[in-house]
């Protein structure tokens, strides 16, 4: 899959740009603040339907007007698709499909894949479970519209069984309507656990190699899904839980609580891994994301790079820039001095200066 061109009108601090791509590199080089990461969310939104910040629509139109239009163009083999997204302040997006509306944002899901990585994705390892649950989210929707499906009924579940534990008092049937909702959340909760568990299995497969490599086959890698709950429990737990939620006002059981782990020889890497070993492990999950994406959906993702390089030293740099010569990739950083130093063939360079961008090669 490749990402030909995209037009921004009123996007971030961008009134009004188009920009073809190179199939292979396109650095985008400048000072901060400039607007390089505003054009890697533009392609990233119109891809995912999602900022990879978890920005709102509202927050990503120019300040001073009422809608934002993003036109991209991506090629699969040999099949052209054009993507026609128009963010409103007040309204749900819209979103057309070479030119046909589609009633739904999950539609466009799977329609192509990319690979977000920027500084913030280092610390992935040592914050909290809900920066690694968002991790396995993103990646399974891009790879199954049917987890999508199942996690966007399971949120909007969740929502309404909260707001029902702390309303609770105040409705006669409110038992009966609970009885309804936990029936349904056991469904997608249940379908949740059981693909999450797929996909780890597959990323443990990939990851070891790519870490053992990363560290210079000093460390074996292993990553293991965490359930809040297992498959066969969920609605077991669920019900016997009823009375401490009703307690708390919230649901404590369930796939909205379940994290991934990672240990190196038994060492839990989210608590005692050196600053070190978690970046290295946050390196070794972007480049497996590469490889599952490849062998999921037999194609090739679109790679976007933040200002990533900076944060990386000088052997895991070059391994990353090795190993990502085969896909399209786009990446922004304050200088292109790091990549002549590496001999890395950069294929089309962009300078970004206060919302403008002037192609230097």
């Amino acid at each position: 899959m490749l990402v030909e061109s995209i037009k921004l009108e009123n996007f971030r601090n961008y009134g009004s740009l188009e920009l073809e791509f190179d199939p292979g590199t396109n650095l985008f080089y400048g000072d901060n603040a400039q607007g390089k990461t505003n054009i890697l969310e533009a392609v990233y939104l119109c891809g995912t339907t999602r900022s990879h910040k978890g920005s709102k629509d509202r927050e990503m139109i120019h300040f001073d007007r009422d809608e934002a239009h993003i036109c991209m163009r991506i090629r699969k083999g040999d099949v052209p698709y054009r993507i026609d997204m128009h963010l409103k302040k007040s309204k749900t997006k819209g979103i057309a499909i070479n030119g046909v509306p589609v009633r739904k944002a999950g539609e466009l899901i799977g329609l192509g894949n990319f690979v977000f990585f920027s500084p913030e994705d280092l610390n992935i390892i040592k914050n909290g479970p809900g920066e690694r649950r968002r991790f396995l989210d993103m990646e399974l929707c891009q790879l199954d519209s049917i987890y999508l499906f199942h996690l966007s009924n399971y949120n909007k579940l969740l929502l309404q069984r909260n707001r029902l534990l702390k309303d609770y008092g105040f409705y006669p049937e409110a038992g009966t309507m609970l009885d309804v909702i936990d029936e349904q959340l056991i469904q997608y909760g249940t379908a949740l656990i059981r693909s999450r568990r797929v996909f780890t299995d597959q990323l443990q497969e990939i990851i070891g190699g790519i870490h053992s490599s990363l560290s210079g086959r000093k460390e074996d890698l292993t990553v293991t899904y965490e359930p809040n709950a297992e498959e066969t429990e969920f609605g077991q737990k669920l019900q016997e839980n009823r009375e401490k939620d009703l307690r708390m006002k919230q649901t404590m059981t369930g796939p909205h609580r379940d994290d991934l782990g990672f240990a190196v020889h038994g060492v839990d890497l989210r608590k005692y891994g050196s600053q070190g070993q978690q970046r290295t492990t946050a390196l070794s999950l972007k480049l497996a994301e590469i490889e599952i994406v490849k062998q999921s959906v037999k194609d090739t993702p679109v790679l976007l790079l933040d200002d990533v390089l900076s944060e990386l030293d000088g052997s895991r740099q070059r391994y990353l820039l090795e190993n990502i010569h085969d896909i399209q990739t786009m990446i922004t950083c304050t200088g292109v001095d790091d990549f002549v130093e590496n001999n890395f063939q950069i294929d089309r360079l962009f300078q970004v200066v206060e919302g403008t961008v002037e192609r230097r090669n």
